[in-house]
């Protein structure tokens, strides 16, 4: 079978792009294949919910814009699809006083990124907002609300497959692409398929996919898995919605939390340490062949020598439920160890280059046959639609020029 676009990867991203493709494009034959047996069932099925207003991305990048764009497009397709979603807004809070100058570079930072109605909190009025929370100072950014990306992405593959025509093939591993002069062949566990362009969007492996056509490829995907803990619902008057600490500039995570569900409950965390597998959401998963290939990445080692001593801390938190209790506690006190129940996981499919960088912003690397999507962290499912639009419009004018030379781009 022959299309002109197969995007590979059924998560958020993918099929915001098929929608956007198709939007743009109606003609265009646009095909998706995922290795599961229904969509999202990885990073997007995984997601604590969050819709991200832009308080911490760095002004101009593609982060920033990507979010502040993809929030109201997000906003408009869950009013559209009457998919339920809750503006209940969020604390940042400084409980240390070297916190303070980071709190108030947040604040800069969300103005410059358009959130006026963000606003700086005394420490003394953080209880209006959150009854039980304290700090020395906070911010408060109503614009941040919850959602559940399952439904949003369940509805993204009734949108695309339904009503604008495109085609969903799932339980399609992808071992191989063939590259010929004007088309690539996908090979799969279950049939080939060809197409004038890929879109790769694995998430956790599309580094591997990459190396379909990249063999040289300078980044590689390290997955790190986010452990959550559950509110017991007796303790749920503890947080009204969403409490965060300010983030260390040194460490590429945004610390343990708390996070309201749409669906119910409230979650703490997570821990974020390095995956023994890329698909691995327990202690006990093990892939060695994966494990051993993060290791052997030069750049790996490097941020395991950087951040080591943070590394292991998150260990200890993850198997020391009082050492990940004192850290909740410094948002809100009266937490205890007894009031927390085990919770989910969730792994983030983290690019890593060749030095040592763990890439901060979207990443993308093209060459003729395929637009490879390398790195789409938080907040990719918030600004879901303004990415797909942004690759939909690279995708469409390649397929307009086909011939055309693009250069490798970041």
């Amino acid at each position: 079978m022959r299309y002109d676009i197969i995007i590979i990867g059924g998560g958020i991203v993918g099929l915001s792009t098929a929608i956007r493709i198709k939007e743009i494009s109606p003609g265009l034959k646009v095909a998706i294949l995922e290795k599961e047996n229904t969509v999202a069932k990885h990073q997007t099925g995984n997601n604590s919910g969050v819709i991200h207003a832009g308080v911490y991305y760095k002004p101009g990048s593609l982060k920033a814009t990507n979010c502040r764009s993809g929030y109201n497009q997000l906003l408009n397709f869950c009013n559209k699809e009457g998919i339920r979603y809750d503006l209940c807004g969020k604390l940042i809070v400084a409980t240390l006083r070297e916190e303070l100058p980071r709190l108030d570079n947040l604040y800069e930072r969300s103005l410059q990124n358009g959130l006026d109605k963000v606003k700086k909190l005394p420490g003394e009025a953080i209880k209006e907002y959150e009854p039980y929370a304290t700090g020395l100072a906070a911010l408060w950014v109503p614009y941040t609300g919850i959602v559940d990306y399952t439904e949003v992405s369940l509805k993204y593959a009734e949108v695309f497959s339904e009503r604008l025509g495109g085609e969903i093939f799932l339980n399609r591993h992808v071992t191989n692409i063939i590259s010929n002069t004007n088309h690539s062949e996908i090979i799969t566990r279950d049939g080939n398929y060809q197409a004038n362009l890929i879109i790769n969007t694995a998430g956790l492996f599309s580094d591997e996919i990459a190396k379909l056509n990249h063999p040289q490829l300078n980044v590689r995907i390290i997955p790190f898995r986010g452990e959550y803990v559950m509110l017991k619902k007796a303790k749920s008057y503890l947080v009204k919605n969403l409490i965060y600490p300010v983030p260390d500039p040194n460490f590429p995570f945004l610390g343990v939390h708390f996070t309201r569900r749409i669906q119910g409950g409230t979650e703490a965390g997570p821990n974020a340490v390095w995956a023994f597998k890329r698909e691995g959401y327990k202690k006990t998963d093990f892939e060695l062949t994966e494990f051993f290939g993060a290791l052997g990445w030069k750049g790996f080692r490097k941020v395991m020598m950087q951040y080591w001593k943070m590394g292991l801390g998150e260990y200890y938190r993850s198997y020391n439920k009082f050492a990940l209790t004192r850290a909740l506690q410094r948002l809100v006190p009266e937490v205890r160890s007894e009031d927390l129940d085990s919770g989910g996981a969730g792994v983030r499919a983290q690019a890593c280059d060749k030095n040592g960088g763990l890439v901060d912003d979207f990443l993308f690397v093209e060459n003729k046959f395929i637009i490879n999507v390398l790195n789409t962290p938080s907040p990719a499912a918030t600004a879901s639609l303004a990415i797909g639009q942004s690759i939909a419009e690279k995708a469409i004018a390649r397929c307009k020029n086909q011939q055309s030379k693009l250069p490798v781009f970041h």
